[in-house]
């Protein structure tokens, strides 16, 4: 609820635009907070900020920072307190700053019960903390919105300042940390000497992390290490599991590494959580058939949130797919109201079937549905064009209990 008298009080309010979605939000509440204060000054920071900055601009944003905001942040309060207004027109710098890191304020933050939590398969919840050991990412997967912003750069958080960060939330109630690294294993000995140590101090802690299917591959050596250490899950953006769409999207895997390292972690004891995003310009109705077919028998039913199997590809400013010329070749101009370039599917009965799919997980979620019965809701709708063949599990009691967010995480 939209706490009126303080955006009324207040001269700068931010906008945090990690996300598309958010970004969406924060053009439609910018109209409303102007609304409320006309002089406010509005600043936009975080992945979405740069990506969007013509529109953000014409929103009314007079300040749009980038996802190493802090210090400039910091600077705009300060020119807002001397009065120097016409210094708020800023951007943030041309390059992405090198900040140096400090422990995170959380003072006034709602409590951490209001926040997801974390659902274990005894049915228990715990609450959660977040923080990053890490910023950025070393890869360029096409479709990644990090990608055009950090281009490959890569930034550690001191330990120190970690462990001060998880032991503040503790302290506020924590029972579970979420890393949001975009890869927790981009350093990985930095990650692992952070997880040794958080678990001595704190040996009924958990956390959980996402690590791409490459270096699960890779370091599958410290697979153990995170289960010893109190790791729940492990999120991985495996996006399709057909090879010629992983390589236009440059994921670095194949299906076939996504199999073995569901199977590594199986064996580490270590539960793996894939994301995907079934419905790109490349998608056939066999192929999304095969994906429900594989999240069935792979036993990955809990363990999918039921959003990612209606998930369509965004194309968001400067993505690295518009390098492809057939994605060039497709798109519409850009739509300023959602923030993306428009695709239709060169087969229209794709396009509907992600609708109708999207549809039936709306439907059967406001009516508390289990994740396996919307699952053979979906695999019924798209396996239609079929003239043999049944539900891979068809009793939806074979779903096992998982750990897992209250709320999916997803692009």
């Amino acid at each position: 609820m939209l706490d009126e008298e303080s955006v009324r009080q207040s001269r700068l309010i931010v906008f945090y635009l990690p996300m598309h979605t958010a970004t969406l939000l924060a053009l439609k509440w910018a109209k409303i907070v102007k609304g409320l204060n006309p002089p406010a000054i509005l600043a936009a920071c975080g992945l979405y900020g740069p990506l969007n900055e013509s529109h953000l601009r014409a929103a009314g944003f007079a300040a749009v920072l980038g996802p190493e905001f802090e210090s400039d942040l910091a600077a705009l309060v300060e020119e807002i307190a001397k009065a120097s207004l016409e210094q708020a027109n800023r951007n943030g710098h041309p390059r992405l700053p090198k900040l140096v890191f400090e422990v995170p304020d959380r003072a006034g933050l709602p409590p951490l019960r209001k926040y997801a939590h974390v659902v274990v398969p005894d049915g228990s919840h715990r609450a959660a903390g977040y923080t990053e050991a890490s910023r950025g990412c070393k890869h360029l997967c096409r479709h990644c919105p990090i990608v055009p912003v950090y281009a490959g750069q890569f930034r550690v958080v001191p330990r120190e300042i970690v462990l001060a960060d998880i032991r503040q939330q503790v302290a506020a109630g924590a029972q579970h940390i979420t890393f949001g690294d975009p890869d927790f294993f981009n350093g990985v000995t930095h990650a692992t000497r952070i997880v040794d140590e958080l678990h001595t101090e704190f040996p009924q802690l958990t956390y959980d992390v996402t690590i791409k299917i490459e270096h699960l591959l890779r370091h599958n050596h410290a697979l153990p290490k995170l289960v010893k250490t109190g790791c729940l899950f492990v999120t991985s953006a495996v996006e399709s599991l057909d090879d010629e769409v992983l390589r236009k999207l440059d994921k670095g895997h194949t299906r076939a590494d996504f199999l073995r390292a569901l199977d590594l972690c199986a064996n580490s004891g270590l539960t793996l959580q894939p994301t995907f995003v079934p419905f790109t310009p490349w998608t056939t109705r066999d192929s999304y058939t095969h994906l429900l077919e594989t999240v069935a028998e792979r036993d990955l039913i809990s363990a999918v949130p039921s959003i990612q199997l209606a998930i369509r590809l965004l194309i968001p400013s400067r993505s690295r797919l518009l390098e492809l010329p057939e994605i060039a070749g497709m798109v519409g101009d850009f739509d300023a109201e959602k923030l993306v370039y428009p695709w239709a599917h060169p087969d229209p009965a794709v396009d509907d079937l992600a609708a109708l799919a999207f549809r039936i997980v709306a439907e059967e979620e406001m009516g508390e549905s289990s994740r396996a019965s919307i699952l053979e809701r979906i695999w019924l709708a798209a396996s239609r064009h079929r003239s043999t063949g049944s539900f891979p599990l068809p009793a939806t009691s074979q779903a096992r209990a998982v750990p897992h967010l209250s709320e999916p995480w997803y692009c």
